[in-house]
């Protein structure tokens, strides 16, 4: 798979590094001088340009990459190379980071965004989880339910630690009421990674990995805590 990633601050490279190692190939362009340091991410094609311009794109022969990621520390430049991998180069998945959360609402398909990744939102998920047991945390938006086939709104992805109090405490997955538009994805149970089964016990201290529907949250919090609905 080639994947194009805008961008090479600490994110870019990093995610770059991340993609070299699983077997990509993988292309980061950078418009600054000071970042453009290819040894940082040897195994990766590395191209100084500017990612919002679509003769740069066009010369980096964007329309082959099968994955475009805008990972800069600016929004503005962030939705500007979403919107043009979707719209003049037909990328087939978009992923775009959100570095301030009030910008979270253009991120969207209106701009060519299949996935939007909070920066800002991804550090107080970490430390509300910390702190926060039974509180339903959004870790990630996976893009429109429409088109996910999960109704109408978008998609999330969210994590809940179990508190000792909840009336799933002892219960077997299969007794779950889980809304439609739901599912429990994973258990983490300490260092224990779980795929739930239909007979697998949930115990307080559980941290649950939902993906729902957003118009169906509340019911996922109500069955946790036991609370109507």
């Amino acid at each position: 798979m080639r994947i194009a990633i805008a961008g090479a601050g600490a994110v870019g490279r990093s995610v770059a590094h991340e993609l070299v190692e699983n077997g990509h190939k993988v292309l980061v362009i950078e418009k600054e001088f000071a970042r453009y340091v290819p040894a940082t991410v040897p195994g990766a094609e590395w191209f100084l340009a500017d990612a919002c311009e679509v003769s740069s794109l066009e010369e980096a022969e964007m329309h082959i990459c099968d994955v475009a990621i805008a990972a800069t520390g600016d929004d503005k430049s962030n939705l500007a190379m979403a919107f043009l991998a979707k719209t003049e180069f037909g990328i087939s998945r978009v992923v775009a980071r959100i570095n301030d959360s009030r910008n979270d609402w253009l991120f969207t398909e209106a701009w060519g965004i299949d996935v939007a990744v909070s920066t800002p939102m991804a550090l107080v998920a970490a430390v509300e989880g910390a702190i926060d047991v039974g509180h339903l945390i959004r870790l990630m938006d996976l893009g429109r339910g429409t088109r996910a086939g999960l109704g109408q709104g978008p998609v999330n992805v969210a994590k809940l630690t179990l508190p000792a109090d909840s009336p799933l405490e002892g219960k077997r997955v299969s007794e779950l009421a889980m809304p439609n538009n739901s599912a429990l994805v994973t258990v983490l149970r300490g260092k224990q990674l779980i795929i739930p089964g239909p007979d697998d016990v949930l115990w307080s201290g559980d941290e649950l990995l939902f993906v729902s529907g957003s118009a169906v949250e509340d019911r996922i919090r109500a069955m946790v805590q036991g609370s109507a609905t």
